[in-house]
């Protein structure tokens, strides 16, 4: 389909999403958390498509937030609605199936925050920055940030930068666990395609059993967690996949992997 605020892009099984509203700052409303919704669930169903990558245009930013003129005028029920959509985009990201990788060049501000923590794996240009200024527009996060930010950050840093509103730089995001790999702004799309083939080129099943053991069992009890790898470990075994990366290890060469 036709986007107005987006522009898809396929190289090899690497497929870029990108929130084209440079003048905004990518700045999210509604309809782009809409045109974002469906371009995952595209990517969702195309087999071709085994890693993505998610990234804002122009150098400035990632994703700056919300949209705070289309805010200003919402009554609560509206806001209820616009938060219910950004949480249903971030759990859709989330939950995909396949690894996501967020490119953060510039500023990753409230929306734009929630949108990378949504991410599997996020590479940060050293100019980045980062934080939750929803508290200086008299708000509070409202697409996932008090919620992603504790799991990955811990409650300190959460409460820190929620409660603050102040924006960090990319090296503190690194030290926070918020950043997966910080590069040199002229090396990011660089790390980033390297990173990306890397994990279209991995067996797909096997990536999909990662993300949910990590995601689903990562919010139980330890033994429960440990139950659902097993679970996930022994369905592995019923994949051609599994026979192909085992034989190829044995045979001293490169799998080639399927997807079945």
């Amino acid at each position: 389909m036709a986007y107005r605020n987006l522009q898809i892009g396929n190289r090899g099984a690497v497929r870029t999403i990108t929130v084209d509203r440079p003048d905004r700052l990518n700045a999210l409303d509604r309809e782009t958390i809409n045109e974002l919704t469906i371009a995952f669930a595209q990517a969702a169903q195309d087999d071709a498509v085994r890693a993505v990558v998610l990234t804002g245009a122009g150098e400035k930013a990632f994703v700056a937030g919300a949209d705070i003129a289309e805010m200003h005028g919402c009554t609560p029920v509206q806001a209820q609605a616009f938060s219910r959509a950004g949480q249903r985009l971030m759990s859709a990201i989330e939950r995909l199936g396949k690894p996501v990788i967020a490119r953060i060049q510039g500023f990753a501000l409230g929306g734009g925050m929630e949108l990378a923590m949504a991410c599997h794996l996020r590479v940060a240009s050293t100019k980045a920055k980062f934080g939750q200024p929803e508290i200086n527009l008299g708000l509070i996060p409202g697409f996932g940030g008090t919620q992603r930010l504790q799991r990955l950050a811990g409650r300190g840093a959460a409460l820190e930068l929620c409660l603050t509103g102040s924006a960090i730089g990319a090296q503190r995001a690194f030290e926070l666990g918020l950043v997966t790999r910080l590069v040199p702004p002229e090396t990011l799309d660089e790390a980033v395609d390297a990173l990306a083939d890397q994990l279209a080129a991995a067996a797909p099943l096997a990536a999909a059993g990662i993300l949910d053991a990590v995601l689903s069992g990562g919010e139980t009890a330890i033994d429960q967690g440990l139950e659902f790898e097993t679970q996930a470990f022994a369905l592995a075994f019923s994949t051609e996949d599994m026979r192909e990366g085992t034989a190829a290890f044995l045979e001293k060469r490169k799998a080639e992997f399927k997807g079945r």
